[in-house]
C-alpha cells in the first residue's frame, strides 16, 4: 500500500499493485483533479469521515453490463404504470445530500464526508458527474449519482424515499443508455444491484474495458 503525496497527483498502477482487499493507496487529498484521475485508472476513494483517505481498486469488481439488466415482472408493472418520472442533472446537490443522509443496512454513519460531497458537486459543475432523479407527484422520491467516463458510468451511491424508486430509476437509466454505455461500475457488491443483474468480473477485465474506453476518447 502506497502513501500518496499531497503535492503530486499520482497513483500506483492498479494492474501491478495488489493491495489488501483492493486497498491501493492512502492519503493525498480530495481535489477534483485527483478524483477524476483516480477514476480514469479504476480507483475510487472510500473511507470513514475523519479518518485518512483510502483509495481502492477491488478484485473482483462488481459491474453491470447494460444488456444483462434483469427486470422482474413486478418492477416492469411499476415502470409500465408510470408510477415515477425521471430526470437527469435536475438537482445534483439534492440527490447527493440525500445519498449522504440515507440510512444503510449494517452502517451507523455515512462514508460520504462533506468534503467528498463538495468535490463531487464541483465535478458535476464541470460536467463530469451526473445525477438521475426519480420523481413521484412532483416530489423527489429517489435517485443516484456517479461519474461518466466516456462509455463507462461509475455509479457512486443511491437513495430511495419511496419503495422501488431507486430501482426504477436505475432500470430506466440503463435501458435508456444501452447504446451509449458499455459498462456500469458498481464498485462493491450489494444484493440490491445483484438482483438487477450486476455481477463480479476480474479486476483485469474491468481495467481492460476502462482503458479501451479511455483510448477512444
Amino acid at each position: 500500500m502506497v502513501r500518496l503525496d499531497e503535492n503530486e497527483i499520482s497513483f500506483p498502477d492498479p494492474e501491478l499493485y495488489d493491495g489488501h482487499d483492493g486497498l491501493v493507496a492512502f492519503g493525498g487529498d480530495l481535489s477534483i483533479e485527483r478524483i477524476w484521475f483516480a477514476y480514469q485508472l479504476g480507483i475510487f476513494p472510500w473511507y470513514n469521515p475523519g479518518e485518512e483517505i483510502l483509495w481502492w481498486c477491488p478484485d473482483p469488481r462488481f459491474v453491470l453490463f447494460p444488456d444483462e439488466i434483469k427486470v422482474s415482472k413486478s418492477m416492469r408493472k411499476v415502470l409500465d404504470r408510470e408510477v415515477f418520472t425521471f430526470s437527469e442533472n435536475r438537482n445534483f446537490r439534492e440527490v447527493i445530500l440525500n445519498c449522504q443522509q440515507a440510512s444503510r443496512k449494517g452502517q451507523t454513519g455515512t462514508w460520504l464526508s462533506d468534503e467528498l460531497m463538495e468535490s463531487f458537486i464541483k465535478l458535476h459543475e464541470y460536467g463530469l458527474a451526473k445525477s438521475i432523479e426519480v420523481w413521484q407527484d412532483g416530489e423527489l422520491a429517489g435517485g443516484f449519482y456517479g461519474l461518466q467516463i466516456g462509455s463507462v458510468f461509475c455509479g457512486e451511491s443511491m437513495f430511495a424515499k419511496v419503495s422501488n424508486a431507486s430501482k426504477a430509476g436505475f432500470i430506466h437509466f440503463v435501458e435508456s443508455n444501452k447504446e451509449t454505455i458499455d459498462l456500469i461500475d458498481c464498485q462493491s457488491h450489494t444484493e440490491h444491484l445483484e438482483s438487477l443483474g450486476a455481477r463480479m468480473i476480474p479486476k483485469k477485465e474491468f481495467l481492460k474495458i476502462l482503458h479501451k474506453n479511455n483510448e477512444r476518447k
